[in-house]
């Protein structure tokens, strides 16, 4: 059996049997484990295989008729599919802890197992036919998953699979067109088409909807912050934060840089939602005051980076732009990761409930600061390389619009550090409730996958050349664009060693201070003592003044309402389409069989060129 099987069918029967084993949840976790594990094993196998791989299967053969289907790995869906096994097994493991005493986990760990298998079905994929089947089945799992988090849920659930379903319908279209332009469905034998006419620019802005839909960018990006607010963490640390970016992105890096040569026009259009999402989102993440709507939030704006280096066409810009969305992935998860582990010890994610549990929770602090620094871009850890790439192909474009995206792209960074310092104050810094005082720290398997990705997130960051020249490099050079050159490249070896030096010497000073007397007393406030315990400043009135001045009022009351939602526009003014549609249903055969004509006569005209 061909070697680029197992990652599919090695987690699809571990879901299966984990669905059969009935109330043994010990064994149904180890099973869940086992398969998640078995599966990285393979794909790392798989990986350390020199060259492409590519395999035929037969679908159906009746008489003259058969049907196939190919698996493909090739150097941009190696580097991914590993990252995706990596994160489905540290998701697992985290899950017997955090899912301990919840419903529905033998639908859980199985649906968890589904999605991976689905996942590199996608990856996998050298037939559009497959790929199709593979999104589907993900999509479909997401809203499951999320269904799991209770009747709170459904709403999310019910947004996120309308507009993944609509998404999913542009995909399909798409790729009827690429059929009728490239006269196969095979990826590997695709030729590069030019977007200059309009049938083809057509065809990738089909692709390109659903790509950025799955990735969660502005316009498409509503039902990541709606499943946010009552979908297990576990479900958003492995779906909307690592693998459903790692899906949305490869497809948007496949047909960008394999299928399509990009006009000027495309190009321009990558950068502007690129560079808005960036913003927007990173605008909307600031007043949250919850930690996962924050960071679901946050999710949407480092999408930007991504769309933005593939916007450039500049090899750098591109490189800068996959390793985001590897690094996305790595912070991001961790994250989740960790909110999930302060929501399971104190039972809230509001930020104006909780406060001081760095003490309580030094491993779960930890790992936040160093995901929070690393999505901040701060040296010397892996967002701030990605992302001082994704700068590189900005300047290297050359052209005075490049240089407008470029500053988006540096206050928007900013403007994630300020929503992380807010996080990071409101969570685990200032005084403790009252009602917090016996929070423990994290179990021991919800506090290692934390440490790893922490860890991973500072070693990307450091050894940098590591990771691009291995995992990333690769698919960059493979695609075609050209030779990556970072000249522009920093020494990050001294950086974290002054760094280093520079917290070290804190400490010791820290040290030093600590036999100072400190001098207690109680609170005067406008007129008032208080004891130090009744005066506690949450995080959440950070930023509120943004929140409330001029213009910027405006825009956020609109956008509560919904008023820049394409799933609330299209269901508000979609329903006056739906009455005009309701009128034409009058019973009348003539008019069904006129319809009818029509559509076929459209479609006919479509594909057949006419």
């Amino acid at each position: 059996m061909s070697e680029l099987l197992w990652p599919i069918l090695i987690p699809a029967a571990g879901g299966l049997i984990v669905l059969l084993v009935p109330r043994w949840r010990r064994l149904r976790e180890a099973l869940a484990l086992v398969a998640a594990i078995l599966a990285c094993v393979m794909v790392a196998v798989l990986f350390s295989a020199p060259g492409t791989s590519r395999s035929v299967f037969t679908w159906l053969q009746v008489e003259t008729v058969t049907l196939h289907f190919a698996l493909r790995a090739d150097a941009l869906s190696r580097f991914i599919l590993l990252a995706a096994n990596v994160f489905g097994a540290l998701i697992v493991v985290y899950s017997i802890s955090f899912m301990k005493g919840k419903g529905r986990l033998r639908e859980y760990y199985a649906y968890l197992l589904w999605t991976l298998a689905a996942g590199n079905v996608v990856l996998l994929a050298d037939d559009l036919l497959l790929l199709v089947i593979g999104w589907e089945v993900a999509s479909l799992l997401l809203f499951l998953l999320v269904t799991i988090g209770g009747e709170k849920a459904r709403e999310g659930a019910g947004k996120t699979f309308v507009m993944l379903g609509a998404s999913d319908c542009a995909l399909l279209l798409g790729i009827v067109f690429l059929w009728q332009i490239q006269g196969g469905l095979t990826l590997s034998a695709f030729q590069r088409v030019s977007t200059s006419s309009g049938f083809a620019a057509l065809t990738y802005v089909l692709l390109l909807v659903a790509a950025l839909t799955k990735a969660g960018a502005m316009p498409f990006h509503s039902w990541i912050p709606k499943a946010a607010e009552a979908a297990p963490v576990s479900v958003m640390a492995y779906l909307p934060a690592a693998l459903d970016k790692l899906l949305g992105i490869y497809l948007l890096a496949r047909m960008s840089l394999f299928v399509f040569d990009l006009s000027f026009g495309l190009q321009i259009t990558l950068l502007i939602i690129g560079g808005f999402t960036v913003v927007l989102a990173a605008m909307a993440a600031i007043v949250q005051n919850d930690v996962n709507k924050l960071l679901a939030y946050s999710t949407v704006s480092q999408v930007g980076y991504m769309v933005l280096g593939i916007g450039t066409g500049v090899p750098v810009g591109i490189l800068g732009g996959l390793f985001h969305m590897l690094n996305h992935a790595l912070y991001k998860c961790c994250l989740f990761l960790c909110a999930g582990a302060v929501e399971r010890r104190t039972g809230t994610t509001d930020m104006g409930k909780l406060g001081g549990l760095a003490r309580a929770m030094p491993l779960t602090f930890g790992g936040f600061l160093i995901a929070a620094m690393a999505i901040s871009g701060v040296p010397p850890l892996n967002g701030f390389v990605s992302k001082w790439l994704v700068y590189q192909g900005l300047l290297k474009m050359g052209t005075s619009l490049s240089a407008m995206f470029l500053v988006l792209a540096l206050f928007g960074s900013a403007l994630t550090l300020a929503s992380f310092v807010k996080a990071s104050y409101s969570v685990f810094l200032g005084q403790r409730p009252p009602e917090l005082a016996g929070v423990k720290p994290a179990g021991f398997l919800m506090a290692m996958p934390i440490v790893f990705l922490a860890a991973v997130c500072l070693l990307f960051g450091v050894v940098y050349q590591v990771p691009v020249r291995y995992l990333v490099g690769p698919a960059v050079t493979e695609s075609g664009v050209g030779t990556i050159d970072l000249a522009g490249s920093w020494n990050s070896a001294l950086a974290a060693g002054l760094i280093l030096l520079s917290i070290a010497l804190g400490l010791v000073i820290y040290w030093l201070a600590r036999p100072i007397r400190i001098r207690r007393t109680t609170m005067f406030v406008g007129g008032e003592i208080f004891p130090s315990e009744d005066v506690r400043v949450p995080g959440t009135g950070f930023y509120e003044s943004i929140r409330n001045t001029g213009v910027l009022k405006t825009l956020y009351s609109d956008a509560e309402e919904g008023a820049f939602d394409i799933y609330v526009l299209v269901g508000r003014y979609g329903s006056n389409v739906v009455e005009v549609l309701r009128s034409i249903h009058n019973g009348v055969l003539s008019t069904y069989l006129a319809f009818g004509t029509l559509g076929l006569l459209v479609l006919l005209f479509v594909l057949l060129g006419i």
